[in-house]
């Protein structure tokens, strides 16, 4: 099931601008998709330990590493943020150059984004998201399935993602494009909810 949208309009980052704050939306190509409001327990302590893993780990480099809600404006040329059709708010997102980032979030592609999936948003963020990321030129982009205990690792090369990468979500985890990063599961794992099978 996919997420709801607000209306059958096309909107822009300029539009959202208007709506209410305690309402979040992603923008994909002019559609506004509704956001969940409350991840479950597990997803937030997913992002969350991604997020201090990786925060410890870029503490002296020139990357810096957000956890939701970001907007991440996608231009799909050099148009005006008002006019960008496509934003994002990934679970937990590094960008490396500092040119990207402005008081509204970031506008451009990440270098790395994760997002943690859940029933509500699986669809939205494997077929949807991952076109966006791709087409975006983000240069990594994992797929966190903490019920089934599996990552999913697309790369890009040459303007595209190709076959992902799946992984067993144990042990570690290097991050290609962040040499000398590596993700440790163990500890996460122990804290998880058993396993849905």
């Amino acid at each position: 099931m996919g997420l709801a949208r607000r209306d059958h309009d096309l909107h822009t980052y300029g539009d959202s601008l208007a709506w209410p704050e305690d309402v979040r939306y992603e923008l994909i190509d002019g559609v506004a998709y509704l956001l969940a409001s409350a991840p479950t327990l597990d997803h937030q302590d997913v992002a969350g330990e991604i997020y201090r893993q990786l925060a410890n780990a870029l503490e002296d480099r020139p990357c810096r590493v957000y956890v939701t809600p970001v907007d991440v404006r996608l231009p799909k040329a050099d148009e005006a943020d008002e006019r960008i059709d496509t934003v994002v708010q990934p679970d937990v997102l590094v960008v490396c150059d500092d040119r990207k980032l402005d008081r509204r979030g970031v506008r451009g592609a990440p270098d790395l984004v994760v997002e943690v999936l859940s029933p509500a948003t699986a669809s939205h963020d494997q077929v949807l998201k991952r076109r966006v990321y791709e087409r975006a030129g983000v240069r990594e982009f994992w797929l966190v399935h903490p019920s089934d205990r599996v990552l999913t690792i697309y790369r890009l090369k040459d303007g595209e993602f190709g076959k992902p990468d799946l992984h067993d979500l144990s042990a570690e985890t290097p991050v290609e494009v962040l040499p000398g990063v590596t993700l440790v599961w163990d500890g996460l794992l122990r804290r998880l909810s058993a396993p849905d099978y």
